[in-house]
C-alpha cells in the first residue's frame, strides 16, 4: 500500500498540515494563521490554546479533504518555531501564561545581569549559544518569577515546560508523552550539547526545576501515538524548524549550508562531528541527532525577514499580498539610495543587539512604497551576506547555498541573493522544506526511507540562480551603504 506521511509545521504566524507521498512528492496542505500579541514594547506572545486549536483544525481538515483513514498515514513528523516557551499544568493541561515567542525581548535586562565574562564563556562552552533573550532559559525564568503561583507549582512538580514541539506531542498523545528532540533542546540554553544532556549547573543558574523538563530524544524516534484523527497514528520524528529545513535540503555533508526565509532568516552550516565555537557571534547548535550520535551546525539568525514583508503589507498597507512585491520592486527608481534596517525586534547575528530598532535611511521626495519595499528585501540579502562573511571568518568554505521558505518564491529576491552573495544558489521544488524535513524523519521511522543517503534521490532542484557578472561594482556600493546604516542604527 502507498502510505502517506503527514508533517505538522507549527510556525510563528501560522500552523500547517502537509501530506506527502512516500516518494517525497507534495500532495496537499492546509494552513491557518493565528493571532500575534504585543502587550508591551518588545514583547511577543501567542495563545497556546489557539496554537493547539490551529494544529488540530488544519490536520483534521486536510485528512478529511483527502479522504484519508488513519491506516493510510504511516507516520507524523513535527516541526516547530524554536525557543518559544510554554509552561502548563500537567494535571489540567492548562497553560499558566501565554507562550513567550522567540522574538520576545522582555528579558534583555535579565540577560545583561548574566553577562559576565566567566558566565558568557561557560554558557557558550556548554550550549554553543550567547546570552540573549532569544533563547528559552530566561523566558522560562521570567514566567516562574512573574506569574502568581508558578514558582510554587514548578517546585511541587505540577508544571511542565516545553518548546512548541513538546507541547504538541503532549497534546497529541493525550498527556502520555513529555518529550522533545535534541535540536529543540539545544535552543533552550539549558542543554549541554557537548555532553548531550540537560545541564545541572545551568538549571541552578536560572533556577529551573529539573522535573519540568521533557525527555530529550533523537530526531527519528517513537514519540508516541495519537488517536485524535479516528484511529492510531504514530508520531515518528521531530525537529526544530531550521534543523528540519537543513534535513529537508539534504545538507548531510560537512560544509553544506542552507538559508531559510520565513518569519526570520536562519543560515545553518553543517560542521559534522565538530562542536565549533564561533569567534564572530554565531551560534553552535545541534544540526540533528540520529541513533544517539550528534551532528553539529553553526547558525546565524536574523530575527526579521518575512515578518518585515508582513509589516509592509499589514502595517503600511503597501500591497495586498506578499506575491505583489516582485511587481512593485520593478517600479522602484534605479538610483534610489533608500536603506531599510528591519530591526523590528532587535538585531540578531552577528550584531546581537536586542535594543536596536528599525530604521529607514536615504529617504527623498521620490521615495515611495516601491523604493522602501525593494530596500526591505535587499536588507535581507545584506544580512545574509553578513552571516556568510562571519562564517568564513570562522573558517568555513562556502561555495554554494540552498535556499527555502516562503520568501524565495519571489524570483527577483532569489536572484538578488545570488548576486549579493556571489555564489550559486539553489531553490528546491518544494520550498517549504521545514515540512519536508519533518516528513523525512517520520518516513525513516516508518521504514519508508532507509536513511539520510536515500533522501538525496528525493530532493529536487527547481531553479539555479547564477550570480550576475555585471552586479559587482554597483553591489559593492549598496553593501557599503548597508554597513553604514547598520553602524548608525547600532550607535
Amino acid at each position: 500500500m502507498n502510505k502517506k506521511i503527514m508533517a505538522i509545521d507549527q510556525g510563528t504566524t501560522s500552523s500547517r498540515a502537509v501530506i506527502f507521498d512516500q516518494d517525497g512528492s507534495f500532495i496537499d496542505y492546509e494552513q491557518k494563521e493565528f493571532k500575534q500579541f504585543f502587550p508591551n514594547d518588545g514583547w511577543v506572545e501567542h495563545d497556546p490554546d489557539e496554537i493547539w486549536e490551529s494544529v488540530l483544525s488544519v490536520s483534521e481538515t486536510l485528512i478529511k479533504r483527502l479522504d484519508l483513514k488513519p491506516s493510510d498515514i504511516a507516520s507524523i513528523g513535527i516541526t516547530n518555531q524554536r525557543e518559544t516557551t510554554l509552561v502548563w499544568n500537567k494535571k489540567t493541561g492548562r497553560p499558566v501564561y501565554p507562550a513567550i515567542v522567540w522574538q520576545d525581548r522582555r528579558t534583555s535586562e535579565l540577560c545583561n545581569n548574566f553577562k559576565t565574562p566567566d558566565l558568557e564563556k561557560m554558557i557558550q562552552a556548554k550550549t554553543g549559544l550567547l546570552i540573549d533573550p532569544y533563547f528559552s532559559a530566561t523566558k522560562l525564568a521570567w514566567i516562574l518569577d512573574n506569574v502568581d503561583g508558578a514558582r510554587e507549582g514548578a517546585n511541587n512538580g505540577d508544571l511542565l515546560f516545553g518548546t512548541v514541539d513538546s507541547f504538541l506531542v503532549w497534546k497529541l498523545t493525550g498527556g502520555k508523552e513529555h518529550k522533545t528532540d535534541a535540536t529543540n533542546a539545544s535552543r533552550t540554553m539549558l542543554f549541554n550539547i557537548a555532553e548531550n544532556s540537560w545541564d545541572v549547573e545551568l538549571l541552578n543558574l536560572f533556577k529551573i526545576p529539573e522535573s519540568m523538563l521533557p525527555e530529550v530524544c533523537d530526531n527519528v524516534h517513537d514519540y508516541g501515538v495519537t488517536n485524535l484523527f479516528g484511529g492510531s497514528i504514530a508520531i515518528g520524528g521531530a525537529a526544530g524548524d531550521q534543523q528540519a529545513a537543513l534535513i529537508g535540503q539534504c545538507c548531510f555533508e560537512e560544509g553544506d549550508v542552507k538559508s531559510t526565509y520565513g518569519t526570520g532568516c536562519f543560515v545553518i552550516l553543517n560542521t559534522g562531528k565538530d562542536f565549533l565555537k564561533s569567534k564572530n557571534k554565531l551560534l553552535s547548535t545541534i544540526a540533528y541527532r540520529i541513533d544517539g550520535e550528534i551532528t553539529y551546525g553553526m547558525e546565524g539568525s536574523i530575527f526579521v525577514a518575512g515578518s518585515a514583508v508582513q509589516w509592509l503589507r499589514d502595517g503600511l498597507n503597501f500591497f495586498e499580498s506578499a506575491s505583489d512585491t516582485e511587481t512593485l520592486i520593478q517600479q522602484a527608481h534605479e538610483d534610489s539610495k533608500v536603506v531599510v534596517v528591519p530591526a523590528l525586534t532587535g538585531l540578531g547575528a552577528p550584531h546581537w543587539d536586542p535594543e536596536a530598532r528599525g530604521a529607514i535611511y536615504g529617504l527623498t521626495r521620490d521615495s515611495g512604497a516601491a523604493e522602501i519595499t525593494k530596500a526591505t528585501l535587499e536588507s535581507i540579502t545584506y544580512q545574509t551576506k553578513d552571516l556568510l562573511e562571519a562564517m568564513r571568518q570562522d573558517g568555513a568554505e562556502i561555495k554554494e547555498l540552498k535556499i527555502d521558505g516562503g520568501m524565495v518564491a519571489n524570483s527577483w529576491f532569489s536572484q538578488e541573493l545570488a548576486n549579493v552573495l556571489s555564489i550559486k544558489t539553489y531553490r528546491p521544488e518544494v520550498i517549504e522544506t521545514t515540512a519536508v524535513g519533518a516528513a523525512f524523519l517520520a518516513g525513516i521511522n516508518a521504514g519508508i526511507y532507509s536513511g539520510f543517503d536515500s533522501l538525496k534521490d528525493v530532493w529536487k532542484v527547481n531553479r539555479e540562480f547564477i550570480p550576475s557578472s555585471t552586479y559587482q561594482e554597483e553591489g559593492n556600493q549598496k553593501y557599503l551603504r548597508w554597513q553604514e546604516a547598520i553602524r548608525k542604527t547600532l550607535a
